[in-house]
């Protein structure tokens, strides 16, 4: 089984902004995360990006931290790149979410583009819908179940 942590949860009022860190959060089923911007439906309910790809970030200097690229979920020691639409992730003893886009569209540039200087969400976000609720916290173990 492939697994890794949460290391960062986040969420904002306003979409296209950084998000500021929670250390725990609900996942609410067809929604999202409860009280983030994004948390209205969709394909795009809840955000993942890996820790790795923003150490890569700060590697190349540039001075970024969980939420600055409006990330909802950080995660360490699972590959998300391998990842694929329908593919379901498990996040601690409560929450499911299903794979529902693999990066995405960005404006030319977005707003954090303007504030960080790079966006990789286009590229290296994952976009998922709950399908369990519950209530997840930073330090939870990410499992893949595929199915």
């Amino acid at each position: 089984m492939k697994s890794g942590s949460v290391v960062a949860i986040s969420i904002s009022a306003r979409k296209g902004e950084k998000k500021r860190n929670i250390n725990e959060a609900t996942l609410v089923r067809g929604h999202g995360i409860e009280r983030d911007a994004h948390a209205e439906g969709g394909p795009r309910q809840v955000s993942l990006l890996m820790d790795e790809s923003i150490d890569r970030m700060r590697d190349k200097g540039i001075d970024v931290a969980h939420g600055d690229f409006a990330e909802n979920i950080v995660t360490r020691g699972l590959d998300l790149s391998t990842l694929r639409i329908g593919d379901v992730i498990r996040i601690g003893d409560h929450g499911r979410l299903e794979v529902t886009m693999i990066g995405k569209e960005c404006h030319s540039p977005c707003n954090i583009y303007y504030q960080v200087g790079y966006c990789i969400m286009p590229d290296e976000g994952v976009f998922c819908k709950v399908v369990e609720p519950g209530r997840i916290r930073v330090g939870d173990r990410v499992f893949l179940e595929n199915p």
